[in-house]
C-alpha cells in the first residue's frame, strides 16, 4: 500500500494551525506539523503551545485520493488567501512509517505532563508520562483544543481526590488516560464511533490504566453524577449536550468544553449559562476552551 503526502509551507503560527484544520476536514488520514526552518523551540511560556514561523504541514491521504482535487478544496476554503507552495510525493508503507516516527516527539502540556511515542525515551521519568503512538485517524495532543484540555487537567492540583469523570467524544483517550495518571479513580470513555472505542482501548492498555476505564457508546453512559465531564467535540454538538451533561454531573462539577473556534465562544456560553456558571474562557490559535460549573439544583 502507498500514501499521498502533501507538504505545505506555512509562513506564520495562524496559517500552520488553520491549514491543519482544513486538511483534517477534507479527509486527510493525519496531519503533522514541523520545523521548516531549524527553528528551534526553547522553553516556551507556560501554557502555550507555540508553532515556528515557518512550518512545514504534511497531510497524508490514501493512495487513491486525486491531490488536484485537495488543492482545488484548499483553494476554496482559504479564499481569498493563496495556497502556499506545497510538494506532493507518493510514500510507500515503509517510507511513511521512518517520516511518521521521524516527525513525532515528546511533548509537553502544563508542568507535569508528556505526551511521548513509545520508541522514544520519556524526558523526565518523575512527569506524568503518557505513552501515545499517532495514529491515521486519532489525536496525539498536537492540535490546540487538545493541548487546552490536557492543560486544564495539568493544572488541577485535586484530581486524585475524584472519584469518577467522564470523557464524551474520547477519540483516542488522550484526555481520560492523563485525567487518570493524574489521579482520578474511575473514567467513563464515551464515543459514537467504534474505532475511537478501540484505539482508547488499546492506548489505556499501553499506560496501564485499562483497569480505569470503561468504554461505550453514548447509549452505555449510565444514571450516574460524575465529579467532572471533558468535551473536546464541535460547539455545534457541545450546545445540545447541556441538558444531557447537567444531568450527568454534581453541583458545582466543572464541565471543560473545546473544539470551539474563536467566534463560536459567544454561542456556546449563551447554551450553557442556562444550567452552568462560566468560569473560565481561553482561547489558543484560535481555538477556545471554556469552563463552567453545573449551578446548584
Amino acid at each position: 500500500m502507498s500514501w499521498v503526502q502533501i507538504t505545505l509551507h506555512a509562513h506564520g503560527e495562524a496559517l500552520a494551525t488553520r491549514l491543519s484544520d482544513i486538511l483534517e476536514e477534507i479527509g486527510a488520514l493525519s496531519v503533522t506539523l514541523k520545523d521548516g526552518a531549524d527553528q528551534p523551540i526553547y522553553e516556551p511560556e507556560l501554557n502555550t503551545t507555540p508553532l515556528w514561523q515557518h512550518t512545514l504541514v504534511i497531510a497524508l491521504f490514501d493512495e487513491d485520493t486525486d491531490y488536484h482535487a485537495v488543492i482545488a478544496q484548499l483553494t476554496l476554503w482559504l479564499d481569498p488567501d493563496p495556497v502556499p507552495a506545497y510538494e506532493v510525493e507518493t510514500l510507500q508503507d515503509q517510507e511513511w512509517t521512518r517520516v511518521w516516527m521521524d516527525n513525532f516527539h515528546p511533548m509537553q502540556f502544563g508542568r507535569r505532563v508528556w505526551i511521548c511515542p513509545s520508541w522514544k525515551t520519556p524526558p523526565d521519568e518523575e512527569a506524568v508520562n503518557i505513552l501515545l503512538d499517532p495514529g491515521l485517524a486519532f489525536g496525539t495532543g498536537t492540535h490546540p483544543t487538545t493541548a487546552l484540555c490536557l492543560e486544564w487537567l495539568d493544572g488541577q492540583e485535586k484530581l486524585s481526590e475524584q472519584q469518577q469523570y467522564i470523557d464524551y467524544g474520547c477519540g483516542s483517550g488522550i484526555l481520560a488516560i492523563a485525567a487518570a495518571k493524574l489521579g482520578v479513580q474511575h473514567l467513563w470513555c464515551i464515543d459514537n464511533d467504534p474505532q475511537a472505542l478501540i484505539a482508547t482501548q488499546d492506548n489505556a492498555e499501553k499506560n496501564q490504566v485499562d483497569q480505569m476505564l470503561t468504554l461505550g457508546l453514548p447509549d452505555a453512559l449510565p444514571v450516574m453524577q460524575a465529579d467532572g465531564i471533558i468535551a473536546n467535540i464541535l460547539a455545534g454538538v457541545l450546545t445540545t449536550f447541556v441538558e444531557l451533561f447537567a444531568d450527568h454531573l454534581k453541583d458545582n462539577a466543572p464541565v471543560v468544553l473545546s473544539g470551539i473556534l474563536e467566534e463560536q465562544v459567544d454561542q456556546v456560553v449563551a447554551a450553557y449559562q442556562t444550567h452552568f456558571t462560566i468560569t473560565e474562557v481561553k482561547i489558543l490559535s484560535g481555538w477556545a476552551r471554556i469552563v463552567a460549573h453545573k449551578n446548584a439544583t
